[in-house]
């Protein structure tokens, strides 16, 4: 916003002196803050294509800017840097503006509305959401919101690999689960078996719908019944879950549907057109180390099944043929050497791999009283989705799960999560949105209200605290476009949670309602209603609610 007018006041004075320019200048906040508000290299990077020297050309800028009632400052620095104070009026105008803009402050057509597939979470069908799904789910639920908030079209899609081995293991555990039930007890369960109590649990659901005949069936039929009532009831408590936890998917893309159609196949003749494909040992490989791979990889094995490799190619076959600008994989930290398989098939096969972008989520540890938690659902601790909201709840466990950049190994407190103070940095945030609430409350009680305002009096907004909390206000459309672009959703977080400090801080140091003082109260109460303004846009950014009282 003040950026723009910068930006804008400069390219008319470069007019008016009749010197050429590129548009790339930079307009930053300066690191110091006794450099001013504003720093710009116009004159560095422009001084040559007008022959003279970058501190003359920033004097001759000076000289004009300095004219004007919006620079209380203009400073040359270095070998031609102009440094820019401006006057409390342009903030004040700017405060305004997005007062006006309401819960839209902050939102933009920055993204151009650039068609985004955003994958993230494609945890397989085989049990509940751990953890590291929750992590994958508030990272890229929160980044969707952001970006579709500053203009891009994004489209969220979770990838379920409802078919392979996995699926085949899951099967037959439940129907060991289930013939247990019906007194075929095991000494020991096959460790290669998935343990959960979950199969448990679905063993006798299963039983309560079809009783004992499933032991009559033919091995495939009885195991097809356990594959598809196993993989519809997960996929609906994986649902469950997420909703739980405020996530929805446009799409669930299924790996089963992509075979029955004949995808995994087309993939595979795209490579043969290409001659990426050889016959070794009975099997089919690809030629993926010509490719920047490290080594050749196996599509088809030689018991005539396909491996890995081929279905996830097959899938981002799709990606492309969407036509989606941008594809985000978001992932664990151990997909790297899968991803060098995955991208040297998307140059063999002559598709654009710079649409294609990885983001990889490190791993958590959970923290309860100092220790790690081990990750053992039957030794009682927390392992799933369900059981971490159930804990911490929900807000707490998406605020935690953000605050980190993604390349960041991530320790989650459970008892800092759980605490009703100030250490909690979400309990932190939504206090002074519920104290400002209250202010605003007790202002109405006082007969002092936003009704009447009248805005020129925002020039009573000149302390120090006030001014920076209005330039904190006015980051708040910078941050979103950083974590959009960047895809780091953790700025805001950061950002916000410093926002309500400073309002704290402010809140703790000055009196912002004073029948005394009429005038100067509703200046401070408008202040702080686009502070409380800014906290519920962020918060509901992050999927977070915003309480009014607390």
């Amino acid at each position: 916003m003040i950026k723009q007018k910068i930006f804008s006041d400069l390219k008319k004075i470069l007019k008016e002196l009749k010197l050429k320019y590129d548009k790339n200048f930079q307009i930053e906040i300066p690191h110091n803050p006794e450099h001013g508000d504003f720093s710009t290299n116009l004159a560095l990077i422009n001084a040559k294509k007008n022959r003279i020297k970058p501190r003359t050309m920033a004097e001759r800028i000076k000289k004009i800017l300095i004219k004007k009632r919006d620079y209380s400052k203009v400073e040359i620095a270095g070998p031609g840097f102009i440094n820019l104070t401006l006057a409390n009026g342009v903030y004040h105008r700017a405060l305004k503006k997005a007062i006006k803009q309401d819960s839209r402050f902050g939102s933009s057509r920055h993204g151009r509305l650039k068609k985004v597939l955003l994958e993230f979470i494609s945890a397989n069908p085989t049990g509940p959401l751990n953890v590291v799904s929750a992590r994958a789910a508030a990272y890229g639920d929160s980044l969707a919101r952001i970006m579709k908030f500053v203009g891009y079209k994004v489209f969220k899609e979770f990838y379920v690999n409802d078919a392979g081995n996995q699926v085949d293991i899951l099967a037959e555990s439940l129907e060991l689960r289930y013939r247990e039930i019906h007194g075929d007890v095991m000494e020991e369960f096959p460790p290669e078996a998935y343990h959960g109590e979950y199969i448990k649990e679905l063993a006798h659901q299963l039983n309560s719908i079809d009783g004992s005949k499933l032991i009559h069936f033919t091995e495939k039929d009885r195991l097809d019944r356990m594959k598809n009532f196993a993989l519809r009831e997960i996929h609906k408590m994986q649902m469950n879950s997420l909703e739980k936890f405020d996530v929805e998917f446009d799409n669930w893309m299924s790996e089963k549907k992509l075979r029955k159609e004949g995808i995994l196949e087309e993939a595979l003749s795209y490579l043969a057109e290409e001659n990426c494909t050889y016959e070794k040992d009975e099997a089919v490989w690809f030629n993926s180390s010509e490719y920047g791979d490290v080594k050749d990889r196996v599509l088809i094995k030689a018991d005539g099944n396909p491996t890995y490799l081929v279905p996830d190619i097959a899938y981002h076959i799709t990606k492309y043929n969407r036509g989606f600008e941008v594809m985000i994989d978001v992932l664990g930290p151990d997909h790297h050497a899968h991803v060098s398989k995955l991208k040297a098939a998307i140059r063999a096969l002559k598709l654009d791999e710079s649409m294609l972008e990885i983001v990889y989520l490190q791993h958590i540890n959970l923290i309860q009283a100092g220790e790690i938690v081990k990750m053992s659902k039957r030794a009682g601790k927390i392992v799933t989705l369900d059981d971490l909201v159930a804990e911490v709840g929900k807000d707490a466990a998406r605020y935690f799960f953000i605050d980190r950049r993604p390349s960041s190994h991530l320790d989650f407190d459970l008892e800092l999560a759980k605490k009703k103070s100030n250490e909690n940095p979400v309990y932190y945030v939504q206090y002074a949105h519920a104290r400002i609430n209250s202010i605003l409350k007790k202002a109405r009680k006082e007969k002092i209200t936003l009704k009447n305002f009248q805005t020129k009096h925002l020039r009573k907004l000149r302390l120090s605290a006030e001014i920076s909390l209005i330039k904190k206000i006015l980051d708040l459309p910078n941050v979103l476009n950083a974590a959009a672009d960047k895809r780091e959703p953790h700025r805001l977080p950061n950002y916000v949670h410093e926002l309500a400090g400073m309002f704290h801080k402010y809140y703790a140091k000055y009196k912002i309602v004073s029948p005394d003082h009429y005038e100067l109260s509703q200046c401070r109460l408008y202040l702080i209603s686009a502070v409380k303004n800014v906290i519920a846009i962020s918060l509901d950014l992050m999927g977070i609610s915003a309480p009014k009282k607390m």
